[in-house]
């Protein structure tokens, strides 16, 4: 993994969590809200200008890709760069609640 990725996507923002981690099944962007959204309850709502500029750009940085056009919707899935970033994030997170957890 590259400086630049590590940089981008370390630590991850919620969105880009959430994107990682609904394409480890390929869906498309509209998917993605509804399972994100499926996911939180409600409390995270993926906007689309936010939605398609994440897609794009985790595209053209190689975590996911685009798989085929289904009813005129791009399917994307996690690439294995993107799952590495996706489990780095996953080692942060727990160390960060384990940390918590000793401190409570």
């Amino acid at each position: 993994m590259n400086a630049h990725i590590k940089k981008v996507y370390v630590p991850m923002t919620e969105t880009a969590f959430y994107i990682l981690l609904c394409l480890k099944k390929p869906n498309h962007g509209y998917g993605i809200v509804q399972r994100v959204e499926q996911m939180t309850d409600g409390a995270v709502r993926l906007t689309p200008g936010t939605m398609y500029g994440s897609l794009s750009k985790m595209e053209k940085d190689g975590l996911i890709q685009f798989i085929r056009e289904e009813d005129k919707r791009k399917i994307y899935k996690i690439t294995d760069l993107g799952s590495e970033v996706l489990q780095i994030e996953l080692n942060r997170i727990a160390r960060l609640y384990r940390n918590a957890q000793e401190e409570m």
